[in-house]
């Protein structure tokens, strides 16, 4: 099949065929049909977290079930599925208390991935799906059935970008009505927890970003107010926003480490502060712990939004059918895999929300 491969740290990638093996004892084969671009396969494609190579990201996906190995129910050949990054034991401590998205059970993503290059050489499975690809192999927990009449392109940003965003809010932070939540970057991820924000009911919900035009786009997505990030008084506008008292959650999306430095400024008495970026493993925040402490805050990470594949997509998918959620209006680009270095130099530049790579000659 055909693969974009990653061959060396930082360079385009390479459009090659590789082999998959079919699918073991509980896993299951996909024929991708949309894999959007995350910048979590960009820093994986630059070693910001390390890694081995060669190797295949990719992991917001959707695609229909083409085979299926021993033991796996509830899905069968030619259903449309989700194809996500969730991959969950079940038994773990962390799975076993409801929380499959920081599974404990370690997973070889090189010896144990489904991919080998032509003359026999793992291929690691980046972000345990590699759906940079046309078709995949991961574990059955990974995929999640979504209704047949949603268009692809929309659906596979359920896989990551969304439930990240939204499962900050609702998962993680639990946001309350009324309460106000300050957002900080309005990429992809940041309009997913803005729109969470509007829909849990936040009185304010106030989007921080360098660029205006992004700012425009957070408000159509929910955002009561807009802030500047380039500007000197970010602080002061949101103690001003919030009637002096700053934002009882503040949930930075981006991958930068100024970004953390200052978020804790925004924080209201007893706030808490999500980190939801991802910074490169080398980067570091300092904070007072002293004001943490004084004040009553805390800080949580949210990792893929502390999803439950089976709870939350139906939802979600229910959302966006009566027109709450916004998916369609996320996709920025459609590209076919040939062009997927243009995606990414797209995505790098910041110009988009979510650029789509498509498969079966669907892309433009």
């Amino acid at each position: 099949m055909r693969a974009a491969v990653c061959r060396s740290f930082g360079a385009p990638l390479e459009i090659a065929d590789i082999d998959l093996r079919p699918p073991g004892p509980g896993e299951v084969e996909v024929a991708i049909a949309a894999c959007a671009v995350c910048h979590s396969d960009i820093h994986g494609m630059d070693g910001a977290w390390g890694g081995h190579l060669p190797a295949v990201y990719g992991h917001e996906a959707a695609g229909h079930v083409t085979a299926a190995g021993a033991g796996v129910t509830g899905i069968a050949t030619g259903d449309p599925v989700l194809v996500t990054p969730i991959r969950a034991c079940g038994t773990c401590p962390s799975c076993a208390g409801g929380h499959p998205a920081t599974c404990e059970t370690p997973h070889d993503r090189v010896q144990g991935s489904p991919l080998r290059d032509r003359d026999g050489t793992p291929v690691e499975q980046g972000i345990s799906a590699a759906a940079f690809a046309e078709r995949v192999v991961v574990d059955r927990s990974q995929v999640q059935k979504i209704p047949a009449d949603i268009g692809m392109d929309a659906a596979c940003l359920l896989s990551c970008g969304v439930i990240t965003g939204f499962g900050a809010v609702a998962n993680t932070a639990g946001v309350k009505p009324g309460s106000d939540v300050a957002v900080v970057g309005a990429g992809g991820v940041g309009l997913n927890c803005i729109q969470g924000a509007a829909i849990a009911g936040a009185a304010r919900v106030i989007a921080v970003d360098p660029v205006p035009e992004k700012l425009d786009a957070a408000r159509e997505f929910g955002a009561t107010d807009a802030v500047l990030a380039t500007d000197n008084d970010v602080e002061l506008q949101i103690m001003r926003l919030t009637g002096g008292r700053g934002a009882d959650t503040v949930l930075v999306t981006v991958g930068a480490a100024g970004a953390y430095r200052t978020a804790p400024r925004f924080l209201a008495p007893r706030g808490q502060l999500i980190a939801v970026g991802m910074p490169p493993s080398d980067a570091w925040a300092e904070w007072s712990p002293a004001d943490f402490s004084y004040y009553g805050q805390g800080i949580r990470g949210s990792c893929l939004g502390d999803t439950v594949l089976s709870r939350d997509i139906p939802y979600l998918v229910e959302l966006y059918r009566q027109g709450r959620l916004k998916l369609d209006e996320l996709v920025t680009g459609r590209y076919p895999l040939e062009r997927i270095n243009d995606a990414i130099g797209d995505t790098r530049a910041g110009r988009s929300r979510r650029n789509v790579i498509l498969f079966g000659g669907n892309g433009r």
